[in-house]
């Protein structure tokens, strides 16, 4: 949840690729499509198959699409992993209805595409947004076939994200800067654009040179139609999901859960507290080292604290 439109236009000179598959990809099922949902069409990839329910990944952004996420992939060994991209952005459709992007409809969109795809069970993932995404979809009374949760830098509530997110623009060299131009919408402001970018390189991704698929989603975000709705154009989240709040129905996700944040992630720890406290059993891993783009920064150690739970 930050300036992605701002910071990826630089990033993004160098150019970009769609991800490669995962290894040994020539042996495992890559099936792709269009699911007719409420909006528009949704396009949908998924990798492997399997005994085990396939694992339903919600990416962040809300725009940045599936593609950042495709690391995910090695975990197709013994179950489908299923990617989308929400409406507005990546390969779904992008309508212009600014009516059509609220969380309510997106959480809609999942049943949408459970049913073509028959995904009956499944293990559930969110990234981020993606992971307000889930708790939304699971509060809304859709927990029917969803057998495990892992929140990977997810939420409960934006105003919490947004707290989270002003501490630390303000334990920054040029922070009080920032926090004006942050306050005061100044978002064409060139020294906007050169500290959201130094905020991004301590909170949102901490490597370099980034891979190819990190840089298609930013592509994604920047020409997505439902980031500014939804997420706003700042650092902090003023759009749509500004007032969204589902904290107190943590309690009800009674399933096995999963938490995995960074140690220097923009999604502050008091956030993973939160609903590491509120979802019964919940476990929280804390990678070092890494912020926000753990699946980017540090993919094998990701993929195994996931694989572990998902066993």
């Amino acid at each position: 949840m930050q300036n992605l439109r701002k910071w990826t236009r630089r990033a993004l000179l160098g150019g970009f690729a769609l991800a490669p598959l995962a290894a040994n990809a020539a042996r495992i099922p890559d099936r792709s499509g269009y699911v007719r949902a409420p909006g528009g069409r949704v396009w949908w990839r998924r990798i492997g198959e399997g005994g085990k329910p396939p694992l339903l990944v919600l990416h962040g952004g809300p725009g940045m699409g599936h593609d950042y996420l495709l690391p995910l992939a090695a975990l197709a060994r013994d179950r489908a992993v299923v990617f989308y991209d929400q409406l507005g952005c990546g390969r779904s459709d992008q309508p212009l209805d600014p009516a059509l992007y609220t969380i309510e409809n997106f959480a809609g969109r999942i049943d949408a595409l459970r049913g073509a795809l028959k995904l009956d069970r499944i293990a559930l993932y969110g990234h981020s947004w993606g992971g307000a995404l889930a708790i939304e979809y699971l509060a809304s009374a859709r927990r029917l076939g969803v057998e495990q949760l892992i929140l990977s830098s997810g939420f409960a509530s934006a105003h919490e994200v947004n707290a989270g997110v002003l501490r630390l623009i303000a334990a920054m060299p040029d922070g009080e800067h920032l926090l004006a131009l942050e306050r005061a919408r100044e978002y064409d402001d060139p020294d906007f654009a050169a500290l959201a970018q130094a905020f991004a390189d301590l909170h949102f991704c901490r490597v370099d040179p980034k891979p190819p698929e990190f840089l298609a989603s930013m592509n994604n975000a920047v020409q997505s139609i439902s980031a500014p709705i939804m997420a706003g154009r700042g650092i902090t989240i003023s759009g749509n999901l500004r007032r969204w709040d589902r904290s107190d129905a943590l309690a009800a996700l009674a399933m096995p859960t999963l938490l995995v944040t960074g140690e220097f992630d923009e999604v502050t720890r008091d956030c993973q507290e939160t609903l590491r406290d509120a979802i019964p059993g919940a476990r929280l891993a804390v990678m070092p080292r890494c912020s926000h783009m753990l699946m980017t920064e540090a993919p094998q150690a990701y993929n195994s604290i996931l694989r572990s739970f998902l066993a």
